[in-house]
């Protein structure tokens, strides 16, 4: 069963999605700046791939093939030049729903050199030593902060150790020292969390509330999701939830320097330097403060195929979900051959623009219902009733799932640390449901004596 939740990634009942945090140290509210005529707050203009200098017929030809090779891919968008010349949602995604970015996005007050251990007073921190105390925030922002850790590409059983445990902040600042800070390149989720914290303790205020007040507000970013951990501390490393069009404006903010409708919402300096090469991770690949990096631009990139990719050189942004898939390989090799003359824009081609609104149109269209079975006395027994579980990997602390006599059933899950019940529709029809938050399921008796 193909199950989806976006972000920066991705799906179904529990996710543990990765991703960049761009971090920035001020907002700066009152210094005006020029700005075009238009700005895509309440919503981004469009226009016709010839307009772009990509051709329609290829680009149609492209998206075909990608659908084609049944890649996990839920939502392709490129924009040039501030317009949208490509939405494409593949079908059960539909581009008006939240999608687990795996990605993070936050501005905080804080000086980059300041010890991490000063926000903490009150913790006990084990195995604290002399490199721990000189750790600062710049090394935690630049994936250099010397923690034992999985690191790429074992990042997750460290995430997955940290949530396991009954205090996220606690777990991240007692783990092992294994190198100086700033000196090791190490893709660190946790150092991420501590960072949510240390901005929540900068100014009162956590880092959803703070994104939401200076960052999503002024961007025109309303409809978003984004959990805390037991404490109340929003998860710093990722699972914040996004509209691709509402994350695209996260790249178009840095690719206009922090500027956003006539203001400086974020530091030009600061900008420019987020997207230098601080560390090295090989291959070409590069971290900045917050930002993978690589020869013509730089992005944000989640796990499963999320991901905010800036062109500067093009005026390019690129912003793609899904469930596991590899854009290199799925995706860029369909688009590339669409680009026919970035300097100026193609003759219009009515006939190619009908047929990719047509594919678009056809990706995005629902499967037909499916015949709905007879509820079994399984269904019949278990309705309407609440299971406990002891501890489990998957976190959960309670279960129900509620059935009637439609295609669809609602799931009731509650979490370890958590007052919340959260109910999800689930389709009983062959295709999904969703919930407001992004979650995508489907389910079937896969016991042909449904007992």
């Amino acid at each position: 069963m193909r199950t989806r939740i976006i972000i920066i990634g991705v799906i179904s009942v529990a996710v543990r999605a990765l991703l960049a945090v761009v971090f920035v140290p001020r907002l700066m509210k009152s210094n005006q700046v020029s700005s075009p005529a238009y700005w895509p707050t309440q919503g981004w203009r469009t226009s016709t791939p010839e307009q772009a200098g990509l051709d329609s017929v290829k680009l149609t030809e492209g998206l075909q093939a990608i659908q084609k090779q049944n890649s996990q891919i839920d939502n392709l968008m490129v924009i040039r030049n501030g317009a949208v010349l490509l939405d494409a949602a593949f079908e059960p995604y539909q581009s008006a729903n939240l999608h687990d970015l795996a990605s993070a996005a936050d501005q905080g007050k804080l000086k980059l050199d300041q010890p991490v251990l000063s926000f903490f007073p009150e913790h006990t921190i084990a195995n604290r030593d002399a490199r721990k105390e000189r750790m600062t925030v710049r090394d935690l922002v630049s994936m250099r902060n010397g923690f034992e850790s999985g690191c790429l590409p074992g990042d997750i059983p460290t995430v997955q150790a940290m949530m396991d445990s009954p205090d996220w902040v606690q777990y991240a600042l007692d783990r092992k020292m294994v190198a100086e800070p700033g000196t090791q390149n190490c893709y660190d989720s946790p150092g991420m969390h501590l960072l949510s914290a240390i901005l929540q303790k900068a100014t009162g205020m956590t880092e959803l509330e703070f994104a939401r007040q200076n960052l999503f507000e002024p961007l025109g970013i309303h409809e978003y999701f984004w959990e805390a951990d037991p404490q109340g501390v929003t998860r710093g490393w990722g699972d914040l939830h996004l509209k691709p069009a509402d994350a695209a404006k996260l790249g178009y903010l840095w690719l206009s320097n922090g500027v956003w409708d006539g203001k400086q919402i974020v530091p030009k300096a600061w900008v420019k330097d987020s997207v230098k090469y601080t560390s090295d991770f090989g291959d070409g690949d590069g971290y900045g403060y917050g930002w993978w990096l690589w020869e013509s631009g730089y992005g944000a990139s989640g796990r499963a195929g999320q991901s905010i990719k800036v062109e500067p050189a093009m005026n390019v942004v690129v912003v793609t979900t899904g469930g596991g898939f590899d854009y290199e390989t799925e995706v860029d090799p369909h688009l590339i051959p669409a680009v026919v003359d970035l300097t100026k824009p193609l003759p219009e081609n009515p006939t190619g623009v009908a047929a990719l609104e047509a594919t678009l149109a056809e990706i995005a269209k629902p499967s037909a219902p499916g015949p709905v079975e007879a509820l079994p006395e399984t269904a019949r027994a278990i309705t309407g009733k609440t299971y406990t579980f002891g501890q489990n990997a998957a976190n959960i602390k309670t279960l129900g799932v509620d059935f009637n006599e439609t295609a669809e059933a609602i799931l009731r899950t509650q979490y370890d640390g958590s007052n919340e019940v959260i109910s999800s529709p689930i389709g009983l029809d062959g295709n999904y449901r969703a919930t407001p938050e992004g979650t995508l399921a489907r389910g079937y008796w896969a016991d042909e004596r449904k007992d």
